[in-house]
């Protein structure tokens, strides 16, 4: 069964937490919320559409705020060319309350539909147009010449895990680009392509972001096939292999532990196509 990914928090107080932080931000911001919760990775963030304009709430621990997850959106408004579609970011609020630190980030409502909701896997053949996959492209390669220092995958994950989840020694990454670094179908939109969720993106090993997007796309054998197809000069080569195993083995990563566990078999007969050995089993 595959583990909850979008949800609520489990405990009743933190639901109650985030909603009174939402309506904190809402009531600052001079913002009537119009449209129903859609709430993030394990309850961290929670959003509602307001007038034309999304506002999320994102919460941490007072001591944990700043830093990469927290910056990403607001710095990515700034650094990434508009030729990557993505919403604009239209305001910010920064506040704490009790242990507890909160960012409000306004940005604009997007009313095209993502191609998956609430999951990051691909469930079906969304039959995407050769447009979407030209402006996939072009995005992806503007997104390349940004400069950045931050790190969306650090080498020290890799020598940690690589062996654990891979069963081959970790390699040391030197062809590096800018990246996503979360680039799955429930942050993409179609038919027109807009890039979401930007909260994490940064420096990463070439071909991760393809690699990450192919292994969601496994379920529909003809939808990976044209991914491999579009990325074949970043994934068919040592490094964009290389990039790809780093995004295949951090998906074991997290099936280990419960989450789109359904994926796991598939992501691991990928893993073991490009080893040419079979992988640890769990």
């Amino acid at each position: 069964m595959t583990a909850p990914v979008f949800t609520a928090p489990e405990a009743a107080e933190d639901v109650t937490r985030m909603r009174g932080a939402f309506a904190v931000a809402a009531r600052a911001l001079h913002l009537t919320p119009s449209g129903p919760e859609v709430w993030g990775w394990q309850g961290r963030t929670l959003g509602r559409r307001v007038g034309t304009s999304w506002l999320r709430v994102v919460s941490t621990l007072s001591e944990k705020a700043g830093g990469r997850l927290w910056e990403g959106t607001a710095l990515a408004d700034a650094a990434v060319p508009r030729t990557v579609p993505r919403p604009r970011l239209r305001d910010l609020l920064d506040w704490t309350h009790g242990s507890y630190a909160y960012r409000a980030e306004l940005t604009e409502f997007i009313t095209t539909p993502t191609v998956v909701a609430g999951s990051p896997v691909l469930d079906r053949d969304p039959n995407l147009p050769d447009t979407w996959w030209r402006d996939l492209r072009g995005a992806s390669r503007a997104l390349a010449t940004v400069p950045t220092e931050r790190e969306a995958v650090r080498q020290s994950w890799i020598d940690r895990n690589f062996r654990s989840f891979l069963g081959v020694d970790p390699p040391r990454i030197h062809e590096l680009t800018t990246g996503h670094a979360d680039l799955h179908w429930a942050n993409l939109t179609a038919p027109t392509l807009i890039v979401l969720d930007w909260e994490g993106w940064g420096c990463m090993p070439v071909g991760y972001d393809p690699g990450l997007l192919h292994a969601y796309s496994l379920p529909v054998p003809a939808v990976a096939a044209r991914l491999r197809h579009e990325f074949a000069d970043v994934l068919d080569t040592p490094a964009g292999r290389a990039g790809e195993l780093v995004a295949l083995g951090q998906l074991l990563q997290a099936c280990s532990r419960g989450v789109h566990s359904h994926l796991a078999p598939l992501v691991a007969r990928r893993a073991e196509h490009l080893i040419g050995a079979p992988i640890p089993t769990p």
